[in-house]
């Protein structure tokens, strides 16, 4: 597919809703060669399943298929069982191969929800990094030094704070970079905590005698606690391949702000359209839950249907508004101190209930639920990360955010 769009319209698309676009200079003139640009964005399978986070690169790069370009889906099986460091103040785990397989197999069967599958290709980075070798990883090591990768913002605090950095570490934005050597790409997309391991693989490109990527770096999107990074780690996600009745009743649970926040993000509609239902909230008063719906209706179209996005609207209203959910409904956040929590501790920090025996007490009576749900399991947990509306008899009702450490 030959690139039809005007180079200035094409720019002004693949701006949109980025934080950056390093070289806008170098992207002009790929664009001007009006050939098809390999597009390439990686995903390291460390959970098996993809969530909205994701899906804002994956959006990016549909569009980026819409103005002819090609997608490559990287999934980085080999680079996953080093596990990227970004963002973390600690070594994290390696993954086996099985997991890494597994995981990839799942990744696989998801992202056509989004992408176009005759412009795109799914490339799993052990294609090149398995037979690599010792001597030329050696020699890929050998391009950059020490102090160069503590200019890495998280490797540097984890050196002055005198925190353990492994070797292998320092081999993931090598890899990543080698990466794009592999894929002769044009373009690579990543999150704004990638923008070290992204400007790598134009470095190496160089040494390869390739001409230099460009780099798109994308917002990161928060979880439903409005805090973090949306993690499956954490708890916090909406998982694209989750039930539309999930997705839809996750999304009206998020708060007013963070709203806005996802459908900057995440929603096909125009700016202006966004703009225009703001207005209508912030200036004529109109309940932001009816933007709430349109956006869960969306995103369970996108990734279902629309006939299961209106069963779910109407398994909403069924659960909730003819439960008379208050319109201000009062948030509460609970910081966890530990993976889990008991649902009893929970309602009485929330003040729902006076003492945890009472909690006991009307779960017993089934007099408590959880987003619509009767509760009767008295030794139930919530995860850290967990986002739920709780109601306590007919009256009582709060949003729980479940943060993993005390709020600032």
């Amino acid at each position: 597919m030959t690139p039809v769009f005007p180079v200035s319209e094409a720019l002004e698309l693949t701006k949109h809703g980025c934080h950056e676009l390093l070289v806008e200079e170098e992207f002009v003139e790929k664009l001007r060669e009006g050939r098809p640009l390999r597009i390439k964005a990686g995903f390291d399978p460390t959970a098996p399943d993809l969530h909205l986070g994701h899906t804002v690169l994956l959006n990016k790069m549909r569009q980026l298929q819409d103005l002819g370009h090609r997608a490559y889906f990287l999934i980085g099986d080999f680079t996953g069982m080093i596990g990227d460091p970004s963002g973390k103040n600690a070594t994290r785990p390696s993954l086996t191969r099985e997991q890494v397989a597994q995981n990839a197999d799942s990744y696989a069967s998801q992202v056509f929800k989004i992408l176009k599958p005759e412009q795109t290709e799914i490339v799993f980075n052990s294609k090149w990094l398995d037979p690599l070798g010792a001597v030329d990883l050696i020699r890929l090591a050998a391009t950059h030094t020490v102090a160069r990768m503590l200019e890495r913002d998280d490797f540097g605090k984890r050196y002055q704070s005198r925190q353990p950095i492994a070797i292998h570490e320092f081999l993931y934005p090598l890899l990543q970079g080698y990466d794009s050597v592999a894929l002769k790409a044009d373009l690579e997309l990543g999150g704004t905590d990638q923008k070290f391991n992204l400007l790598m693989g134009r470095e190496l490109q160089k040494h390869f005698g390739q001409p230099p990527q460009c780099v798109l770096t994308m917002p990161l999107l928060e979880g439903l606690d409005g805090v973090n990074k949306m993690s499956k780690s954490l708890g916090n996600t909406v998982g694209i391949a989750e039930t539309p009745e999930e997705i839809f009743g996750k999304l009206m649970s998020v708060s007013d702000e963070l709203m806005w926040r996802y459908l900057t993000l995440l929603s096909a509609q125009p700016p202006a359209v966004l703009r225009a239902w703001r207005r209508e909230v912030e200036e004529e008063g109109r309940n932001p839950r009816d933007i709430k719906v349109r956006l869960a209706q969306e995103m369970v179209a996108r990734f279902h249907n629309r006939l299961e996005a209106e069963r779910a609207l109407a398994d909403f209203e069924a659960r909730f508004k003819q439960g008379a959910l208050p319109e201000d409904l009062p948030e509460v956040r609970l910081a966890t101190g530990a993976a889990s929590v008991p649902l009893v501790r929970v309602l009485k920090q929330a003040g729902l209930t006076s003492s945890t025996s009472e909690a006991l007490r009307l779960i017993g009576q089934g007099g408590v639920k959880v987003d619509g749900a009767k509760i009767t399991d008295k030794s139930l947990t919530l995860p850290a990360g967990t986002v739920a509306v709780v109601q306590v008899g007919k009256r009582k009702f709060a949003r729980i955010v479940l943060a993993e450490a005390a709020p600032d």
